[in-house]
């Protein structure tokens, strides 16, 4: 059974068709070869309930948001306002980057989007400085990765949606591993910035960075709404999506007067594909989700992959192996909708917290999203600056080390993992 199910997805995916068709054809040869009772229209349904759950409305409004966001001028003010503070040491451009994504994954929670508002004013700057092109691409690609630990987390959602664990909860989990692993890769750009001698900027003087601050205190507002209407209980996760989409509308039309009403309809169809195509992925994963759940087989693999009763160490390590290999071939939304029912259950019988796996398979899914050979963000870059695979990967191998530890250590230290998370809760 097992054996047929992963012929079919790897042969599929091999021969260049589409993940929703390997999703859905590989479960179903499995109904009709093993369980020719059931019968094959119960997968319909099971489309239409993995886009069902209300909690999903907050995708395409946080999309929305971010491609409001992406398209106007709040990327350039947050790159100012960081500039202005660290512009001026060892590393300051590249920090800059990575400060900027961190704070604009928090208003967006889309690497996409982060990678093109941010990479796209800080490339050219960054190579004049003296940067390698592979270096600027590897760094803007990791740190736009952010976006998916720092909450509003697309992911995360993905994740709750799966187990039925509280958004909000999760979301305050992800700050402090999101934080972490910006100073982590900060801590190697300012030292690699000093071997290589890059210049730095001028020191900006308190005035201008008071200047800088003002013009970017209305972008900065947005974390403010989404979270603290989240954790006050003023918004649900899905209200407080439409309040960003309603408040970057705001910023953008009325006050920075940068985009128009006439530009909108072309902003709502990009929302629109990228929507279409992650609820097609969901409601593929959550077919192929039930139908193995009905075949037993995530018994059959946790059995013979973790044993009859595995540590909380152990399942956190398979956890994290699977997840950031599957995640360097296939997108990260099928993959949690798919590894997660079949790990939950074991992880939570061995006694792991399941906000520090929520954690756990947001970082490895963002991990494996910069990860050779197919991890989806390269090609997003590769798109971005026009720059071929072999270029955009090279620079790749010291971000994804300083990913690697850091991931040790949450899996380690699960009282560091979801510091943030207890001090509210």
């Amino acid at each position: 059974m097992v054996v047929l199910l992963l012929s079919i997805m790897v042969g599929f995916l091999i021969l260049g068709f589409p993940m929703l068709l390997s999703m859905i054809i590989a479960p179903l040869a499995v109904l009709l070869n093993y369980f020719p009772n059931i019968k094959p229209e119960l997968l319909i349904q099971m489309l239409i309930s993995g886009v069902s759950p209300f909690v999903l409305l907050a995708v395409p409004m946080f999309i929305f948001a971010a491609d409001i966001m992406s398209k106007g001028q709040m990327a350039d003010r947050l790159l100012n306002l960081v500039k202005s503070f660290v512009g001026h040491i060892h590393g300051g451009l590249a920090i800059t980057a990575g400060g900027t994504c961190t704070i604009f994954g928090a208003i967006s929670g889309s690497t996409q989007a982060t990678l093109v508002a941010i990479g796209k004013p800080m490339f050219k700057p960054m190579f004049q400085a003296g940067y390698n092109v592979s270096h600027v691409i590897a760094l803007l690609m990791n740190n736009a990765n952010l976006a998916l630990l720092i909450p509003p987390s697309i992911c995360m959602i993905m994740y709750c949606v799966v187990t039925g664990v509280s958004v909000g909860e999760l979301f305050m989990a992800g700050f402090a591993p999101g934080l972490l692993l910006f100073a982590a890769f900060a801590s190697y750009d300012y030292f690699y910035a000093r071997y290589k001698k890059i210049k730095t900027t001028q020191k900006a003087t308190w005035k201008e960075r008071l200047i800088a601050f003002k013009q970017a205190l209305l972008p900065l507002g947005f974390p403010a709404l989404v979270l603290g209407g989240i954790y006050t209980g003023k918004f649900s996760p899905t209200e407080a999506a439409a309040a960003s989409a309603l408040y970057a509308t705001i910023l953008e039309v009325f006050i920075y007067k940068s985009l128009k009403f006439k530009d909108f309809p072309k902003i709502a169809l990009s929302t629109g594909l990228v929507t279409a195509s992650v609820f097609i992925l969901i409601a593929g994963g959550q077919a192929f989700s039930w139908v193995i759940t009905y075949a037993q087989i995530p018994q059959m693999l946790t059995a013979g992959v973790l044993g009859a009763d595995p540590s909380a160490l152990r399942v956190l390590a398979m956890i994290s192996l699977f997840f950031f290999v599957s995640c360097m071939f296939v997108d990260s939304i099928p993959v949690i909708i798919i590894l997660t029912p079949i790990f939950y259950p074991v992880a939570i019988k061995a006694g792991v917290d399941p906000i520090h796996l929520g954690i756990i398979v947001t970082l490895q899914s963002a991990i494996g999203c910069v990860t050779p050979p197919f991890g989806c963000n390269i090609f997003t870059a590769c798109g971005i600056f026009n720059k071929p695979f072999l270029t955009v990967v090279r620079g790749l191998f010291p971000y994804m080390l300083i990913n690697i530890i850091m991931a040790i250590i949450f899996v380690l230290f699960p009282a560091l993992t979801l510091l943030s998370r207890n001090l509210l809760y």
